[in-house]
């Protein structure tokens, strides 16, 4: 399989937030630097997609100082033990919002009659005197495989439960909608005078298939995916296993390094009780430390006939 490209996203992110220690610190600074996975400019979003743009001098410097003092992260994020990596993004975003003066609600719920939940605001940020604006926020990780009625839909999750057609679909058609469902008046505290939806991610392709595509931004963060009897051919001498809430920033630790062969026969082991996709880093040491350079899920090897089947379910 052909080699990670000379100045990848991994690379520009070492160089920019190297300095970073602590991985809650840089999961944030990813959140915050990493390319929009849409491209606003598609006139399918409809001038719908918000982001974050480019970040200043003033940014760098309190995410420095977070790292040195992450107290005030740790109170947002509190005690529990995150299992649900898209609730641990919204925690860190959250915190953002909250430091810069932004943040009016996160999470809020609307419900309708009868207690029933009609859904839930993730974010509700200042928009002066007259209203808000609501933030639908997703960070997705899908795999290029196969092909759709949708384009986006040839984007599928690992697990195989949605793709990015399906989740577009549903913050369009109905989340960033709830802004004028008549039970949201009850606890809005300002009208909603904008919604837009703000993507991050990593999309996944085979070897040699990263082509362009519309309505994704040619900038978005990028991987590969190989089934596990193909990922001999990988190019690499020392992968790590990321655990889901390592899955945002480029991997730098002390985990254990595998080489490619152990790799192999962790996941073959791993694969014959649990036969759902692994993401590795790969990995380079420097000054002590393992360097994400590269990074792509391995998938058991009867993961693209089920990939295909889900796809052309109705």
């Amino acid at each position: 399989m052909t080699a990670p490209a000379p100045d990848n996203y991994q690379r520009r992110f070492e160089r920019r937030w190297g300095h970073l220690r602590q991985s809650r610190v840089r999961a944030l600074a990813w959140l915050l630097d990493a390319p929009d996975l849409l491209d606003a400019g598609d006139p399918s979003w409809q001038g719908r997609i918000a982001s974050i743009g480019q970040l200043g001098p003033a940014t760098d410097a309190w995410l420095t100082r977070i790292d040195a003092d992450a107290s005030g992260l740790d109170a947002e994020l509190g005690p529990r033990a995150y299992t649900r990596l898209g609730l641990y993004a919204e925690k860190l975003m959250a915190f953002y919002y909250r430091e810069h003066g932004r943040l009016v609600a996160h999470g809020l719920q609307v419900r309708a009659a009868g207690s029933n939940t009609v859904g839930e605001f993730d974010f509700l940020l200042d928009a002066g005197p007259g209203g808000v604006e609501h933030i639908e926020f997703a960070t997705k990780f899908y795999l290029l495989e196969g092909e759709a009625a949708s384009r986006l839909d040839t984007f599928v999750g690992p697990n195989l439960a949605d793709s990015l057609g399906a989740k577009m679909r549903k913050i369009f058609d109905k989340q960033l909608a709830l802004g004028s469902h008549p039970a949201a008046r009850d606890v809005l505290p300002r009208p909603v005078v904008m919604a837009r939806a703000l993507v991050k991610g990593w999309l996944f392709y085979p070897a040699d298939r990263a082509s362009s595509m519309a309505g994704i931004s040619d900038q978005h963060c990028r991987g590969f995916w190989c089934a596990l009897e193909e990922s001999a051919a990988l190019e690499g001498q020392w992968f790590v296993v990321l655990p889901k809430l390592q899955w945002l920033a480029p991997y730098r630790g002390n985990d254990e390094a595998l080489s490619g062969d152990a790799l192999r026969q962790r996941l073959a082991r791993q694969f014959e009780t649990l036969p759902m996709p692994v993401l590795v880093a790969l990995v380079n040491q420097e000054q002590g430390v393992w360097v994400e350079t590269a990074r792509g899920f391995i998938v058991p090897d009867d993961w693209r006939a089920k990939a295909a089947l889900r796809q052309n379910m109705p």
